[in-house]
């Protein structure tokens, strides 16, 4: 049985850049390539450091979104401030979260490894929540012996 917890998280907000994920959603090596290139770029080019300039917090999130028949994949901050280049704000609702603790040895192995728990191990295991779409996200909270560690937070809910 994998390690989870459900929590009840106020609504937040979390400032992003982000990009369109092209690739059939049946394609995960596709995805795991556009999802890889755009991290790569958005390290490259200053836009995360942009962002964990204006974070109200050390989390980082890396969200999954689906708007308007799209695949949107982004970077963000909690943040009061915006920068008028960000993609979007995206809206968290106020409600209960399937929260997944996991760590990797960098940023993106944590998030991939997140999603692969989330997607491919817990969802099929939890009875008592489902998970009801939504934006959801990898949130990277730090690093401990050299891991980066966080958590998966998918809005759920009860059965």
């Amino acid at each position: 049985m994998a390690n989870y917890t459900i929590e009840e998280k106020a609504s937040f907000t979390v400032l992003g850049f982000g990009v369109e994920l092209k690739s059939d959603y049946t394609d995960f090596m596709g995805i795991a390539k556009e999802k890889a290139a755009f991290l790569a770029q958005a390290q490259a080019d200053g836009t995360i450091d942009r962002l964990k300039k204006v974070a109200l917090n050390d989390d980082f999130f890396i969200v999954n979104e689906a708007i308007n028949n799209k695949m949107m994949y982004y970077v963000g901050v909690m943040s009061k401030e915006t920068l008028p280049e960000a993609t979007r704000l995206i809206q968290f609702p106020k409600g209960d979260y399937l929260v997944i603790p996991g760590e990797g040895s960098t940023s993106e192995e944590l998030s991939n490894n997140l999603t692969n728990l989330a997607f491919g191990k817990v969802l099929g295991e939890v009875s008592e929540v489902a998970y009801v779409g939504g934006p959801n996200t990898s949130v990277e909270k730090g690093t401990r012996d050299g891991m980066f560690i966080g958590e998966m937070w998918l809005p759920v809910v009860k059965q």
